[in-house]
């Protein structure tokens, strides 16, 4: 999930979570729909459903309700009718997001231990009056792992593909790809420094560890709401990390031990939160668009 795909809602407190940001309903929402529906194929879900999951984590009706239809206009979902219900469905573009954060979580790691020493840059020089496009290129650059070396010029470790997000954005003409390696005279350590606010990233590792550190052993409360806020908030606490060198970075680096964390309650809380999924979800077969 990218950063310019959050809204502007916020869940409410909810009994036994530990204290934490209020996440937005449409980030719980994907999470959930990344987790419980996008491996079973092209389904889509009565809105009941989604009500009774979002209610367990402090969402209430109309909100949710809201959160639907604007995800509807923004393109992630698309409405289906049986009978007198109303379902949602992903649309490509929602499933594209999906299938990059769950890569993200349960593949790729928050850690970078595997770095081969090169690096892409992308330059690019927008109109004046592109600043939709302007807005939308830095959110998805930072969701790829960019960071601002100079004024329009943007550098990621490692080789990465960025030719989607140029062309969704149809701003080909405008942007210069490069990939390389570092001069022996450039100190890597000083321009990640300048590059990312690494005491920004590190601070969010902590909050998130210190906040889930009591759910290790606790089997108490609603699986399914837990382990929903436990993903949608890593899912925040990554985004906004563009997984450095490892050897670049301080030792005490906290992403390894935030992610163990992370692991060991989700281990604990997947079976038993999809098994009240299964209780809960009414879906059907989503048609062909």
């Amino acid at each position: 999930m990218n950063p310019a795909e959050a809204d502007d809602g916020y869940a409410g407190a909810v009994p036994g979570a530990p204290a934490g940001p209020l996440l937005r309903p449409q980030s719980l929402l994907l999470a959930f729909l990344g987790d419980h529906i996008l491996q079973k194929g092209p389904l889509c879900v009565y809105s009941g459903s989604v009500i009774d999951v979002l209610g367990r984590v402090g969402i209430g009706e109309q909100a949710v309700r809201s959160t639907l239809t604007r995800m509807v206009n923004r393109g992630l979902l698309r409405r289906q009718r049986h009978g007198r219900r109303m379902y949602f469905g992903l649309t490509p573009h929602a499933t594209r997001i999906l299938h990059d954060g769950h890569a993200r979580v349960w593949r790729t790691g928050a850690v970078n231990d595997d770095w081969n020493g090169s690096w892409t840059l992308l330059s690019f020089s927008l109109p004046e009056d592109w600043k939709r496009q302007r807005h939308a290129l830095r959110s998805r650059l930072a969701w790829a792992g960019f960071g601002p070396l100079y004024s329009g010029l943007w550098i990621a470790p490692g080789d990465v593909d960025v030719s989607e997000i140029v062309a969704e954005l149809g701003i080909a003409a405008h942007v210069k790809i490069f990939h390389a390696r570092a001069d022996t005279t450039t100190d890597i350590d000083v321009m990640i420094r300048d590059t990312w606010d690494l005491e920004t990233i590190a601070a969010r590792y902590t909050a998130f560890e210190r906040r889930w550190i009591t759910h290790v052993g606790d089997r108490s409360g609603d699986p399914l709401s837990t382990h929903l806020r436990l993903v949608a908030e890593w899912l925040g606490t990554i985004r906004t990390d563009p997984r450095l060198p490892a050897r670049h970075l301080p030792a005490d680096w906290p992403a390894r031990s935030a992610e163990e964390l992370f692991r060991r309650v989700a281990d604990r809380t997947s079976e038993a939160a999809h098994r009240v999924s299964a209780d809960l979800l009414e879906t059907a077969p989503l048609a062909s668009a």
